[in-house]
């Protein structure tokens, strides 16, 4: 049943890029990201609350998830951003370098986190992948190569914010850390939506509501909750094997719902950065998976 859940949920979070290019169609960048979060809050507040979790911090850690939120909120205006610019598909791909920034970030910060034989092959396939979808040169505009890069540096500024959260914020536990940069992000993204001049709504069909919805409460509110409590459940081996899912589903589902193209180097960066997936979550008993799902995509 775990696997099951597995696959499920990495195909809900590949399918957010999508949701995000389509509430990008009635909304700014920066009022996509603050609406979205702002109800994804309100919901893991409320879920907190009515499980009886505790919510209050040390006063020594205020500081700590003040730096983390504003990681969260640069990387997530980054993200959105290049979305704007580029396929959901590239964006999809892309944003799954995060989990072999991390390796690099962890080999580095991280004492007794190193880069293994197997890890370093992974980490070659998928870079190999990236350079396959950034020297794609037909059909690829200015546009699309500036959201791409724009796309990678949300990807690293997300593995930076996973690593320090495992150095610094050992002691949170998971819903604290996704809640409190979450209601301290969502006011500066309103502020910069009110900076950039967005109009809120510039246009709010049924297909934007929706794509709000889907980004608010099934990815990063059910998607939070439901993985963390399934990874209790069945453990770190059953809820990782499926994580290749994820830009499998984004490039599909590119595809099928937006009309994005499936060209040649998509389909070998993909092949690519599936492979170093696999590769990097097969482990022994006596690893640790490294490679997760994102609450930030």
């Amino acid at each position: 049943m775990g696997f099951f859940f597995s696959a499920f949920l990495s195909f809900l979070f590949g399918a957010n890029t999508i949701a995000i290019k389509i509430s990008l169609t009635g909304l700014g960048v920066f009022s996509t990201a603050a609406i979205r979060f702002s109800l994804a809050a309100v919901t893991i507040l409320a879920w907190a609350l009515a499980t009886h979790q505790p919510i209050a911090i040390r006063k020594g850690q205020i500081h700590q998830l003040a730096i983390l939120s504003v990681i969260f909120s640069v990387q997530l205006a980054l993200f959105y951003f290049g979305l704007s610019k580029t396929y959901a598909s590239r964006g999809t791909l892309l944003a799954n370098m995060q989990p072999f920034f991390v390796l690099i970030l962890a080999h580095i910060f991280i004492p007794g986190d190193r880069i293994t034989g197997k890890k370093l092959i992974g980490m070659l396939l998928a870079f190999t992948g990236v350079a396959f979808v950034l020297l794609q040169r037909q059909g690829v505009s200015s546009d699309l190569k500036t959201g791409d890069m724009i796309v990678l540096c949300a990807a690293f500024l997300w593995a930076c914010n996973g690593v320090y959260t495992k150095k610094v914020l050992v002691s949170l536990q998971p819903y604290q850390v996704v809640l409190y940069p979450m209601l301290i992000a969502s006011p500066l993204l309103f502020a910069g939506a009110w900076l950039a001049g967005e109009a809120i709504p510039a246009r709010l069909d049924r297909d934007v509501i929706l794509a709000v919805m889907y980004q608010a409460f099934v990815t990063a509110s059910f998607g939070f909750v439901a993985w963390n409590t399934m990874l209790k459940k069945y453990g770190a081996v059953a809820m990782h094997s499926f994580i290749f899912v994820m830009p499998v589903a984004g490039v599909l589902l590119g595809n099928l719902i937006l009309g994005e193209p499936i060209t040649s180097n998509l389909l070998a960066a993909l092949v690519l950065i599936v492979s170093g997936i696999v590769i990097v979550n097969v482990r022994t008993k006596k690893e640790v998976v490294i490679v997760h799902p994102g609450r930030n995509v």
